[in-house]
């Protein structure tokens, strides 16, 4: 987790919304990812995305059993249904997500039976108040820095 931490600070630096992951397999890191959907210009660049095609770029197959992926942030939907169909084992997180946590803050659809793969094990809270602190940083420091981008962006 020390290390999608240090990953979600790089999204951080970029721009970009702080959440990191990685996928490991047998004590070893084989894919890291950070949130990057802003500068990929792309809506599904999520850090548990980029951490899933990077492992299955590793290992040469977008089945990831026996996997963990680490992630910073709850994952959303989107995610949880990447996480599924790549068969990922284990699920670790930091912070839950009140607002779009797909794994129990809004739904829990590894728990949804009909669904047809589902990780074995959900944990999360892990370094849970490191993991919102990254988060609750980038957003303030956004706030300040900002406030006539966000009047222009309310009245374009």
């Amino acid at each position: 987790m020390r290390e999608a931490l240090l990953l979600a600070s790089e999204a951080a630096r970029h721009g970009e919304v702080p959440v990191g992951a990685v996928v490991v397999r047998d004590g070893a890191i084989v894919g890291r990812g950070f949130n990057r959907p802003i500068g990929l210009v792309d809506a599904t660049a999520h850090a548990e995305v980029q951490a899933l095609r990077a492992a299955g770029s590793c290992l040469g197959n977008y089945r990831l059993p026996g996997c963990t992926l680490f992630v910073t942030l709850e994952p959303c939907a989107m995610c949880a249904g990447a996480i599924q169909h790549a068969r990922v084992t284990r699920v670790v997180f930091g912070a839950h997500d009140p607002k779009t946590g797909a794994c129990g803050s809004v739904i829990d659809l590894f728990a949804e039976a009909r669904l047809n793969h589902h990780a074995q094990q959900i944990v999360g809270g892990m370094l849970a108040g490191e993991s919102a602190a990254l988060l609750s940083d980038f957003f303030a420091a956004r706030r300040r820095a900002a406030p006539s981008d966000r009047e222009e962006t309310r009245r374009g």
